[in-house]
């Protein structure tokens, strides 16, 4: 599991930084990319990544505001032109299913796979599986803007091979069963119950990504006890009136909602074109005074979710 960032600025484009659009890259665990947010040149980022887009399935949007959806009906035309005719699932608030195809109409726009869309009338549960369960919940924002946590589900134990060995039980298809749990019955008329041949399941990752808010108790929620916790960071902790005034967030306040949710790692994105150089480093540097496993990000920065050390980081900048 990884999380690739391919905008990580507000409000507009910038040189240095494009407007939000973070992949969540599942690559080992379904062959899959799910997509945060698409703002505008969203597919011209991912031509400076290995992503494919084929690879996406799924797409969970925040909120409506521009920077985060105007690179919608790009990259689902383009989608159709490399390789992609799987089906893919548009999440959003209610009035992006209408935003989307009103755009592929007016474009004359014609899709070669199924897009479905599923329009958030309320929090909870938007979408579940075998291995994942993805929540949602309302922040506070100018309008409705939703954070996501994708909780992945915990993983089996494994087979203690060791002490089967040990006690002479021969490998084969007897340790198939007994992984899956089943009763097996040796030619020598020992019983072994599976259960008491597996280890403990090992607990699935937590991603939290957050939309455009000002700081409210449903993004501590949101983000208890995450692996990583995605904030925005639009200004600095001594703009505090002008974040609030354009419902938006400080470094202070994610540092202090990392803080607050126990999550054990913050990645600062949605920063504003006016801090660059040692301005941006500066946000960095503030917000770990509060909450000391924070770290900007840039535009392709990558970073490892990492199930056997979780407060692990390793990223690379291109």
């Amino acid at each position: 599991m990884k999380l690739l960032f391919l905008g990580t600025g507000s409000g507009v484009p910038a040189k240095h930084r494009n407007v939000s659009s973070i992949a969540l890259k599942l690559l080992d665990e379904r062959n899959s990319v799910w997509l945060f947010d698409c703002g505008e040149s969203t597919q011209q980022q991912i031509l400076h990544t290995t992503l494919k887009p084929r690879k996406i399935d799924k797409i969970f949007i925040t909120h409506l505001h521009g920077d985060h959806i105007f690179g919608l009906p790009g990259l689902l035309s383009s989608r159709a032109f490399q390789g992609g005719d799987t089906p893919l699932t548009i999440c959003g608030p209610v009035g992006i299913k209408q935003y989307v195809l009103t755009s592929l109409k007016l474009s004359g726009s014609y899709l070669r796979y199924p897009l479905y869309f599923k329009e958030i009338k309320e929090e909870g549960v938007v979408y579940e599986d075998n291995q994942f369960v993805v929540t949602c919940g309302l922040l506070k924002h100018g309008l409705p803007s939703y954070g996501y946590r994708v909780k992945e589900k915990d993983h089996p134990g494994m087979l203690l091979a060791d002490k089967l060995k040990e006690m002479g039980v021969p490998s084969g298809p007897l340790y198939g069963k007994l992984k899956q749990g089943k009763t097996v019955e040796l030619e020598d008329g020992r019983v072994l119950n599976g259960r008491d041949f597996i280890g403990p399941a090992k607990k699935g990752r937590v991603v939290t990504i957050l939309g455009d808010t000002i700081k409210t108790p449903k993004s501590i929620e949101l983000a208890k006890d995450a692996d990583v916790l995605v904030h925005e960071s639009t200004f600095s902790g001594d703009e505090q009136e002008m974040a609030k005034d354009y419902n938006h967030s400080t470094n202070i306040d994610a540092a202090n909602t990392a803080r607050q949710a126990n999550v054990k790692k913050l990645l600062l994105t949605h920063i504003s074109s006016r801090y660059v150089g040692r301005e941006a480093a500066k946000l960095e540097k503030e917000a770990r005074k509060v909450f000391k496993n924070t770290h900007l990000m840039y535009d392709f920065t990558e970073v490892d979710v990492l199930m056997e050390d979780p407060h692990h980081i390793e990223y690379e900048e291109e």
